[in-house]
């Protein structure tokens, strides 16, 4: 059966919309969903289902936390050899992150198209560098994430569609323990 990453936007954020992670264990259960866990909590559930539409999977996600939470909580589902492509890729030369304080994840439900990529680069600034691969941008931060102007809400405004954002430490510790990548 396959394995799922769901990355949850407005969990557990900044005191806003706290939500026990037993109880979206529990959530994701009720879904049919199998090998349910979560990581650290700041909304990322690990799960099984035979399903391999995860749009659907999406949708199903949303609407089930939207009926028990009620609020929104976009969902941006991947599959474990793409949560293993985005740990193993590399935008930035080694010297680019021996100066960074921060290496992000923005994750987007679509592939971030040629119009939004120019939106999104041109947040860039001196402290904060980006690049877009797929369906993600990668945001290298020379300073700390407090002094940037880079946040979801500035991507949400410059590109207009939701994002959430994982730190790549999180990501390569899911992907190593979950998918056997390092």
């Amino acid at each position: 059966m396959p394995r799922y990453f769901a990355f949850l936007r407005a969990i557990n954020l900044g005191g806003y919309h706290k939500v026990k992670m037993a109880h979206l264990k529990e959530l994701f259960e009720s879904l049919g969903f199998a090998n349910v866990e979560t990581f650290i909590a700041g909304g990322n559930v690990i799960f099984s289902t035979p399903s391999k539409n995860a749009r659907a999977l999406e949708k199903k996600i949303e609407s089930r936390l939207f009926e028990e939470l009620g609020y929104e909580v976009t969902t941006f589902v991947r599959t474990e050899a793409e949560l293993r492509e985005i740990a193993n890729y590399q935008p930035f030369t080694k010297s680019d992150l021996e100066s960074a304080v921060a290496l992000n994840i923005a994750f987007f439900g679509d592939p971030v198209d040629e119009d939004s990529a120019r939106k999104a680069l041109a947040l860039s600034t001196d402290c904060d560098e980006l690049r877009v691969q797929g369906r993600e941008i990668y945001w290298l931060c020379t300073k700390r994430q407090s002094e940037s102007t880079i946040s979801n809400a500035a991507f949400n405004k410059a590109i207009r569609r939701p994002s959430t954002i994982r730190g790549l430490n999180t990501i390569k510790k899911m992907a190593e323990k979950y998918c056997g990548s390092k």
